[in-house]
């Protein structure tokens, strides 16, 4: 993919998602030089798509390492064709989150306060603050998964240098692949690195989980501040993950004919993992109600009886349809082993997940404890602008990576195959040297 001349249709979807991307900062650049108030907030709803938005994309960056670094820890094999996709998606979905936090301060010009200036310039950052928690947990998790997608990515950017022609291509990957030679030495250090790397990883994905439900959680607005967050949002996380790979990974399979490593079986591990999110999702929907109906209080009780029965009652239905309902077609092995089907399938919980975190945003905020004080949220062209831009920063990143950086995990699928094994079964070394075997 990487040798080859890059086709037609990748120079169409580059310009397209660049197309799409300026309108993010179309918007960003509106709303410094206008003011927050371009955005949809009022009095009612103080929080709305800026937070919904940062929320469902740090969702998607949880899921890429949870999924490559566990599947490392417990020696899955047949997440090699997939792994190195997934730490992809993370470090692009986590920059696309970092926009709104950025942005939906106001005063964007003193978003360094957040930073850990020393106390000596009379800054006093506000460690209390919950925003300050955001930029500490995400700038860490995206720090952490940048090495572990980069040190993954050493000896295959050593082999890209030994084969591409380009001289310019070699020497980028002659100087990323740190002077890679594949000694024994070196891949000792090398899977141990990484083995280190995805167990910090893995303790980062539930820190940063931990810390992003505890903005809500902490907090004493009906609807938020409950203990199943924290659970809720990992198991969230790894579905809209699950989806949004899934999402990926089938285009790039047909277009690059990549069958025989992204297999069937790869979608429908997924298929099956995205099922299983799906179930766990509906069990958190229904203790939802029932935590809201048991703690007897009346205004917790009235917000859950607000998202089915209020205004915002067809968001809750779609979320439901979409993320309980749909999801169990992949009960069928037919379905899971259908890749478009799949594709197409998968939509429908990706959509959801976004509605779920609106509807737990804005539900729960929209009619405050003064009916006098109700109110509705409608997006404007600039909320709108801004949250379409960044699925075009998001997607613009991945079509560079995989026109210039190899998608597959090289190293480790030839690690997996048959021929690697040095003490294959006696069945296997038949075939293998094609003589009788004593």
């Amino acid at each position: 993919m990487v040798e080859n001349p890059a086709p037609l249709w990748w120079y169409i979807a580059v310009s397209i998602a660049g197309g799409v991307a300026s309108l993010t900062g179309i918007g960003i650049l509106y709303l410094i030089s206008t003011g927050v108030g371009v955005w949809g907030e009022n009095k009612a709803a103080n929080w709305a798509w800026d937070i919904t938005n940062f929320v469902f994309w740090i969702g998607i960056g949880h899921a890429g390492t949870m999924i490559a670094a566990i599947l490392y820890l417990t020696r899955q094999k047949w997440a090699s064709g997939i792994n190195r996709a997934a730490e992809a998606m993370t470090i692009f979905a986590v920059m696309c989150a970092g926009v709104f936090p950025a942005v939906h301060v106001g005063r964007v010009w003193f978003a360094w306060y957040m930073a850990p200036i020393p106390n000596g310039n009379a800054i006093w950052p506000n460690f209390r603050s919950p925003l300050l928690w955001d930029v500490f947990a995400v700038n860490t998790y995206l720090g952490v998964s940048i090495m572990f997608w980069y040190v993954g990515l050493i000896p295959d950017a050593a082999a890209m240098r030994d084969r591409v022609k380009n001289k310019v291509l070699k020497y980028f990957y002659a100087v990323i692949c740190l002077g890679w030679r594949g000694s024994a030495r070196q891949w000792a250090n090398y899977e141990f690195c990484y083995l280190m790397l995805a167990g910090i990883a893995t303790l980062l994905v539930i820190t940063t989980c931990t810390v992003v439900s505890s903005d809500f959680s902490t907090s004493v607005i009906p609807g938020w501040h409950g203990t199943i967050f924290i659970p809720y949002f990992g198991v969230g996380a790894i579905y809209g993950g699950f989806c949004m790979l899934i999402i990926l990974l089938v285009p790039i399979r047909q277009l690059y004919k990549l069958q025989d490593l992204v297999t069937l079986r790869h979608i429908d591990m997924c298929c099956r993992f995205t099922l299983l999110m799906g179930l766990f999702v509906s069990y958190i929907y229904g203790m939802e109600f029932f935590i809201a109906y048991y703690g007897g209080n009346p205004n917790e009780r009235f917000t859950f009886y607000d998202r089915v029965y209020g205004p915002y009652w067809i968001t809750w239905v779609v979320m439901m349809f979409c993320n309980c309902v749909i999801p169990q077609l992949f009960w069928s092995k037919k379905v899971r082993r259908n890749p478009w089907l799949a594709f197409f399938i998968v939509l429908f919980p990706s959509v959801g997940m976004w509605l779920e975190r609106y509807i737990i945003i804005v539900s729960s905020v929209h009619r405050d404890f003064l009916p006098s004080s109700w109110g509705m949220f409608y997006p404007t062209w600039i909320d709108i602008m801004t949250f379409t831009g960044t699925f075009g920063i998001f997607f613009l990143m991945y079509l560079i990576f995989i026109r210039f950086l190899p998608v597959i995990a090289i190293a480790e699928v030839r690690s997996v195959l048959p021929e690697a094994n040095p003490h294959p079964p006696p069945q296997a070394a038949v075939e293998r040297n094609g003589a009788a075997h004593d």
